[in-house]
């Protein structure tokens, strides 16, 4: 495997564990009456986390920072709060 697949892919892994734990989570709690697709709330928790480290990446200059990961915490907790229609509860 060519050395750049590496790097992204350990760029992009904590966007991919985090997603999988919120949605598998939010799954467990049954947070939502009729939630989406488990496949499309772990698509848009893996998008939305992504472009959150890639801006993180792009505003500090380095990757790794804190202040990005807990961005990307964040982020992804409230995209699946919309996802699960978290205002209507």
């Amino acid at each position: 495997m060519p050395q750049i697949a590496l790097h992204i892919l350990g760029f992009i892994a904590p966007a991919f564990f985090v997603a999988l734990a919120v949605t598998f989570g939010a799954r467990w709690l049954r947070l939502a009456a009729q939630p989406l697709a488990f496949g499309l709330q772990f698509a848009i928790n893996f998008t939305v986390g992504a472009a959150v480290l890639a801006a993180g990446l792009w505003h500090f200059g380095v990757d790794g920072k804190m202040a990005t990961y807990a961005g990307l915490v964040a982020a992804i907790a409230t995209a699946q709060w919309l996802c699960t229609r978290g205002w209507k509860v």
